[in-house]
């Protein structure tokens, strides 16, 4: 992945760019610039050629005086308001996941599963140029729409990026070495299916977080993972996030908050042979029985499933947006080398 596609996009709008407008009431629209591209509302017609060539965060009127402001989405904009094959990792989480399993730059990480391609974005930003990212699939659909959102943000397709499509379980021992892995990160249904090949491509010292969204399967990945002796002891959290409303002295919480989304769980990758001290608990029941597992079953956990014709529906417009970034990325390469 190129410096510049780290960095994010710089400079006066091109054709491709992906723009965020916010016009009156705060009512945000979101549109790819095209020459002859036009936003429609029934307050009147806004022309993508009117922004073309203006510096990010011009204001610009449309058809009937009414003022839009015009800026580059974050990637915190962009991961809420992208094409989604498959539920996203929240920003909130996002952020965390990057500071609790400690991606760095240059780091080699692998992701399971990929959905909808969220929280790859905040990874392939964190490893940076000199990582690498290896994100498994099951599902090719699903594949498609991240590959789609990558690219759409970045403007390309990162090299230091690659998509399995497969079982991690299956795949991962065929497409890493032995303690080869800086930093694993499971966002699926049952993590704890997949501790033992995660273990063996870790190195020691490495990180193991699991994203997942029930106390149930937290409780069991966590078990299971004590259970290894391949690791210390885990530790685990969520994040809620609470906005408020500042405006003169009306300073209060807003009255919605984003609270619970998911519960992230992190464990290190103990030295070969290496016993970790005990830790002096109090006797709970730490046992579980088959009425317990059956409780952990995906259907239990509330397994959500997308149709085939609005997954589908979900890639063309995910492809829909990598277009448009593969026409700014082109006019930049045209400006870079008549300049």
């Amino acid at each position: 992945m190129s410096d510049s596609a780290t960095r994010g996009p710089r400079g006066p709008f091109r054709v491709g760019d992906r723009v965020q407008l916010t016009g009156p009431k705060g009512r945000l629209h979101t549109v790819t610039l095209r020459e002859d591209g036009e936003l429609h509302t029934h307050q009147g017609v806004l022309r993508h050629r009117d922004l073309i060539g203006l510096p990010d965060g011009s204001v610009v009127a449309n058809s009937s005086g009414h003022e839009y402001l015009a800026l580059r989405p974050l990637l915190r904009d962009f991961a809420m308001s992208m094409p989604r094959g498959a539920a996203i990792v929240y920003p909130k989480d996002a952020a965390q996941i990057v500071m609790q399993a400690d991606i760095f730059p240059g780091a080699v990480v692998v992701e399971a599963g990929v959905g909808s391609g969220a929280l790859s974005l905040a990874l392939l930003r964190a490893v940076g140029s000199a990582g690498s990212l290896i994100s498994f699939e099951r599902r090719e659909e699903f594949a498609d729409v991240a590959r789609g959102n990558v690219e759409t943000f970045f403007g390309e397709q990162p090299d230091t990026w690659r998509v399995v499509v497969g079982d991690l379980v299956a795949a991962l021992p065929e497409e890493v070495g032995v303690g080869s892995v800086d930093r694993v990160v499971l966002d699926m249904l049952a993590p704890w299916e997949c501790i033992d090949v995660v273990a063996e491509a870790l190195t020691p010292g490495g990180v193991v977080l699991c994203y997942v969204a029930t106390a149930t399967q937290l409780s069991r990945v966590a078990e299971y993972i004590r259970g290894t002796g391949l690791f210390t002891d885990p530790d685990a959290s969520e994040t809620m996030v609470r906005g408020w409303h500042v405006e003169g002295l009306a300073v209060r919480p807003d009255h919605r908050m984003v609270a619970h989304t998911g519960f992230l769980l992190t464990a290190r990758r103990l030295a070969p042979g290496a016993v970790a001290p005990s830790v002096k608990r109090r006797a709970s029941k730490s046992s579980y029985g088959d009425e317990d597992v059956e409780a952990w079953t995906p259907g239990a956990v509330g397994d959500r499933e997308i149709s085939d014709k609005n997954l589908r529906k979900r890639a063309r417009e995910a492809e829909k947006a990598a277009e448009g970034a593969r026409l700014a990325a082109a006019a930049r390469d045209s400006r870079h080398t008549t300049e």
